[in-house]
């Protein structure tokens, strides 16, 4: 019983797993993806628009407070379309919730990403998104969730 030590064994789910809120922001054919800068974790990678979840806030709360931050938008928050759950090969792991978003007011403001860009579903896989958005880029590619 006492030669186990607090984190000396990490667990694959253990403290560094994130929640995370993130949107599909859709008009048309198209949907909003922004580029990581480079001097971000991950960097030049492909993601979409949202944040991790705070203390007290639902995912829809965190993405349309994450969305006003990122982009100056205010989204009205539609369905959930998916939940991924990844963990990264270097450590830490990702609960991610994607909610569909097809009305928002104000115009687009990038204020964190390197660019951001209008892409249709068929072409989102010539884009290098993060390793957790793969299997959900291919669906979408597919026609299979939107």
């Amino acid at each position: 019983m006492g030669d186990a030590q607090p984190n000396s064994s990490p667990r694959p789910n253990g403290p560094a797993l994130r929640f995370v809120a993130a949107a599909l922001i859709v008009r048309g054919g198209e949907v909003l993806i922004g580029q990581r800068r480079v001097d971000q974790p991950m960097a030049s990678l492909w993601e979409f628009p949202g944040g991790k979840i705070e203390a007290g806030e639902s995912p829809e709360q965190a993405l349309a407070r994450e969305l006003g931050e990122e982009l100056g938008i205010q989204a009205s928050i539609g369905p959930p379309v998916t939940h991924i759950r990844h963990n990264y090969r270097h450590g830490g792991a990702v609960d991610l919730q994607f909610f569909a978003v097809h009305e928002f007011t104000g115009e687009i403001d990038n204020q964190i990403y390197q660019q951001v860009r209008w892409v249709r579903l068929q072409d989102l896989t010539g884009y290098e998104f993060l390793a957790a958005d793969r299997g959900l880029i291919r669906d979408l590619a597919a026609g299979k969730l939107l």
